[in-house]
């Protein structure tokens, strides 16, 4: 099959760079004039030999025929001409920040606005847990996230178990 990926991050580039081991043919579309992953990711990408790089490029179109996805259009954003792309799917792969605005000054953040969190899913606060791509957990995938809720959740749990058990007292104890 051929494929595209939208977007020249670590994001768009990773996925490129795995794609392009299972898949025909990778076209990686970049709306800037350059890709911003890093310079190890680049020359990993740009050494795959099924890989074509396209840069200042506004994907404006997705192309399909009712049932499945066969192309996607975009714009050379330097010269305006269009271009269409024939393919069987496509990868969006922009990196957003986290809408974590609201948090600022709750728990911490990481400089990119993740919520940092330790290996049991707990911010800075105690008590309280996150997970998903809002936090600093890497691979920001799917089933990454729903691992990470269950731990969460788990460590939520065995938290409120562990300091909300009444004190004992000798009553309660002979009982």
């Amino acid at each position: 099959k051929r494929v595209a990926v939208i977007g020249g991050g670590n994001s768009g580039v990773e996925a490129a760079i795995d794609l392009a081991g299972i898949v025909a043919h990778v076209t990686l579309i970049e709306f800037d004039s350059q890709l911003r992953a890093d310079d190890v990711l680049q020359r990993k990408l740009r050494s795959l030999p099924n890989v074509r790089i396209v840069t200042s490029a506004q994907t404006t179109e997705v192309l399909g025929d009712g049932n499945k996805v066969n192309g996607l259009v975009y714009k050379d954003r330097t010269g305006g001409d269009t271009h269409r792309v024939e393919l069987e799917g496509i990868f969006v792969q922009i990196g957003l920040l986290p809408n974590t605005e609201w948090l600022k000054g709750v728990v911490a953040l990481s400089p990119r606005g993740e919520i940092v969190v330790d290996d049991r899913g707990q911010t800075s606060v105690p008590g309280v847990f996150a997970a998903g791509d809002a936090t600093t957990v890497p691979y920001k995938q799917i089933v990454i996230a729903m691992g990470e809720g269950s731990k969460a959740a788990l460590s939520a749990f065995d938290h409120l178990i562990r300091t909300s058990a009444p004190v004992a007292t000798p009553d309660a104890v002979a009982a």
